[in-house]
């Protein structure tokens, strides 16, 4: 295969489908989201096992655990598929909604209408379920979509493909409006970050290989976010058993998302009280707990805390622990060694937790819940595309809303400026 030639059509054949589907009819749209939910359950057998050779040959290559769990598909998480693709065809289009039309002192009005991007490519690593979120997204604002999946999934993200061509193809959509790129060759993707003629803008989903490498050479903008050290704090005036509840669910449901908690922060005047059961509680569940002075001396097995270990996405079983003077002190370590992706306080103090949610400079931040809910299907998002820590256009999970832009429109009656 000649992959600069391969990934040029792709590239076209995209640009082209994107003009269509850019004025495709919303209930067009929903058609198509709708008969690809009733595919994947349809097929869910076939995805599993399909599903089953990707995980087979990750285990051969010794793939590492948090890999391993975001390869992985069940019964429930091909459901959960299905559920996601309905939830994006049952939200709004915001496709050509007008907003802020405002009369100005000539008589025009002016406004902003929503429109899609154009074309998103998405690169992402072993999830074979963002091949079905970005698909139904995508579709559903507008856009066009080069997937280009990671090579420990093929055998699943193709078995997903082809359940969404059917989908296009019976709605009467644009099969090139969703593209799959069909090759495991790393040079795809250096060909599809540098297309600008062709992709409007670039979502990277995986670790900090892809996304550096991915910094270093895209010249396609993109939403993105490097690691996630989330964190989890306990205030003061924290609830005991809401304390361990949290903190149990962000750590431990699993290791390998980029919502999982990475960090734990202590206030002081009662980290004797607070500590002490959710340590418990971690090591229970095999935890490693790596921590500062104070926490050593509250939680004998804790090994002592690097300035790496406080800034780590760890992605195992390993947790960083610090006991902290306070609110002061928690907001400063979490905006200094934090990732800006999901940090949340536990506290009973409304004042404290209003600070926090002010002065935590992250994309979500939380009051008494667990950081794993940082997710665009939890946020009524249907699903994600991606969670993006930049500051600019999109925040936090990515869905319909973070996949347009807006433009000005300017309604008259004849007006000519003088």
């Amino acid at each position: 295969m000649d992959i600069q030639q391969y990934m040029t059509e792709v590239g076209v054949q995209a640009r082209d489908a994107s003009r269509h589907i850019a004025r495709a009819d919303s209930n067009v749209k929903n058609e198509a989201l709708n008969s690809l939910a009733r595919a994947i359950r349809r097929n869910s057998t076939a995805l599993l096992e399909a599903n089953q050779r990707d995980l087979a040959a990750a285990r051969s290559t010794g793939l590492e655990p948090a890999m391993i769990d975001r390869l992985t598909l069940t019964d429930k998480s091909v459901a959960a598929m299905a559920e996601g693709v309905e939830q994006v065809a049952s939200l709004p289009d915001p496709v050509g909604e007008i907003s802020e039309l405002k009369f100005r002192p000539s008589g025009i009005q002016v406004g902003k209408m929503r429109v899609p991007l154009g074309v998103v490519g998405i690169i992402y690593e072993a999830r074979p379920n963002v091949t079905a979120d970005a698909a139904a997204l995508c579709l559903k604002s507008g856009n066009a979509a080069i997937l280009r999946g990671g090579s420990e999934a093929i055998h699943c993200n193709r078995a997903i493909a082809v359940l969404v061509q059917e989908a296009l193809a019976a709605s009467g959509l644009p099969l090139h409006a969703v593209q799959v790129i069909d090759t495991t060759d790393r040079a795809a993707v250096g060909h599809l970050i540098t297309m600008r003629e062709y992709v409007d803008v670039i979502v990277p989903r995986g670790g900090k290989g892809l996304i550096s490498r991915l910094l270093a050479e895209a010249r396609v903008p993109m939403i993105q976010h490097l690691d996630g050290n989330c964190h989890v704090y306990l205030d003061d005036e924290a609830v005991p058993e809401m304390a361990v509840r949290i903190v149990e669910n962000a750590k431990t449901q699993r290791y390998g998302t980029c919502n999982t908690a990475e960090s734990l922060l202590v206030a002081r005047s009662r980290a004797a009280e607070l500590l002490p059961p959710v340590a418990a509680m971690l090591q229970g569940k095999g935890v490693e707990i790596r921590g500062c002075a104070e926490t050593r001396v509250l939680v004998a097995e804790a090994k002592p805390a690097t300035e790496e270990d406080y800034a780590a996405e760890f992605l195992a079983p390993v947790i960083s622990v610090k006991v902290v003077d306070g609110l002061d002190e928690a907001i400063g370590h979490i905006n200094r060694y934090g990732s800006h992706h999901t940090d949340t306080i536990v506290t009973e103090n409304y004042t404290k937790a209003l600070r926090f949610l002010r002065e935590v400079d992250s994309a979500s931040v939380m009051v008494n819940a667990s950081t794993r809910f940082a997710d665009g299907f939890e946020y009524g998002l249907g699903a994600e595309i991606g969670i993006s820590t930049d500051k600019i256009h999109a925040r936090g999970p990515v869905g319909l809303e973070g996949l347009t832009s807006q433009k000005w429109v300017v309604l008259g009656t004849g007006q000519v400026r003088r």
